[in-house]
């Protein structure tokens, strides 16, 4: 039971990315923005009604015309995005180290942290009981 739980635990949130980008692909409009082959579901025109690709060139772009609120934060949360970013570019290789850290090694950082939250908080559980 336990060993299903973490599995599930591990493959839902990347099913749910799947399921949610799958479903939204059908309903969009716009030319599909393409690099190196790889076309992405989101076009790279600046457009006021929905974020699109033109925030990984133009970040300012994105954070005048959808951020809402968090405005206010972006000064502290900017130190944080601009410094990751500077991080994976000093890798040598920005799209591996991107995919290695923000798809697999965080994920998998965050996914082992919950497992030992639920281990605990069952553990916790089974002693008040038993006490």
């Amino acid at each position: 039971m336990r060993l299903a739980r973490n599995k599930l635990l591990l493959v839902l949130p990347y099913l749910l990315m799947i399921i949610t980008n799958e479903s939204i692909k059908p309903t969009v409009k716009e030319k599909p923005y393409r690099y190196l082959e790889v076309t992405a579901i989101n076009s790279d025109f600046k457009m006021l009604n929905k974020c699109s690709w033109i925030g990984h060139r133009d970040t300012n772009y994105c954070k005048d015309n959808h951020v809402k609120i968090l405005k206010p934060y972006l000064d502290t949360t900017d130190v944080f995005y601009f410094g990751e970013i500077s991080l994976l570019r000093a890798t040598g290789s920005y799209r591996i180290a991107n995919i290695f850290f923000l798809i697999l090694v965080c994920p998998l950082i965050i996914w082992y942290s919950l497992i030992k939250i639920i281990d605990y908080l069952i553990e916790i559980n089974k002693l008040k009981k038993s006490g």
